[in-house]
């Protein structure tokens, strides 16, 4: 198993609810990049997208795209092709930097909220050794969260006996303070499936045994490379 998918891809779809769905590209590869289309008033917000054939019917009955999101600056992704295919702008953190450049595509720039979308967002992380710049999202009217990197649900990220798990760099100083503000009922993640139902609960048990679980999750990440 590839640990990011390359060629044809084969579209499978995950966290489907009223306000959206969300796809992972390349089901077969270890990272499992997931990426997500939430549906606001009639526009359809797309996160952190891997572009692959039949994606747009996946989230057509939303509505149109209004914006696409990159919640990290590694997740450029397909990013600026979707936003170029759906003649809308890349949406990027104001006080991200070093992505915007990189996109050949229209770029708007936000702060405390997403546009008019109602969601508010918020640094997750953001250092420059290593670097690491990715914020949060969060709709207090959905009780929805969306972590980008930090969290996640494929098998590297998590110890064992864990379903949501924090991400092995950020396991021995986890951004506890920024997260631990919401609890959502749902939570959308870039790596894996989200979590539907109590993710509040969810996320604090994760942050809460990040440090105590270093060890397990260390050894089945290097587990899961080593067999890569």
């Amino acid at each position: 198993m590839p640990m990011k998918g390359r060629g044809t891809t084969q579209l499978h779809e995950i966290d489907r609810w009223e306000h959206g769905v969300g796809w992972l590209a390349y089901p077969d590869e270890a990272m499992q990049r997931a990426s997500h289309a939430v549906e606001l008033d009639g526009d359809v917000w797309v996160f952190d997208p891997v572009d692959a054939p039949g994606v747009d019917d996946l989230f057509a009955e939303f509505g149109d795209v209004a914006g696409v999101v990159v919640g990290l600056d590694r997740h450029k992704r397909d990013a600026a092709a979707m936003a170029n295919r759906h003649e809308v702008p890349v949406y990027v953190a104001s006080w991200m930097t070093g992505v915007a450049t990189e996109l050949n595509a229209p770029v708007e720039r936000f702060g405390t909220t997403l546009a008019d979308t109602g969601f508010e967002t918020f640094r997750v992380v953001d250092r420059s050794v290593p670097p690491w710049q990715e914020v949060g999202f969060y709709h207090p009217e959905l009780s929805l969260l969306i972590v980008p990197e930090a969290l996640g649900t494929v098998d590297y990220f998590c110890a064992s006996g864990e379903s949501l798990g924090v991400h092995p760099m950020l396991r021995l100083f986890p951004p506890r303070r920024m997260l631990s503000k919401y609890s959502p009922e749902r939570l959308l993640v870039g790596h894996g499936a989200g979590v539907p139902e109590n993710a509040g609960s969810a996320m604090r048990t994760a942050l809460s045994n990040s440090r105590s679980n270093l060890p397990s999750a260390y050894l089945k990440a290097l587990k899961s490379m080593v067999s890569n």
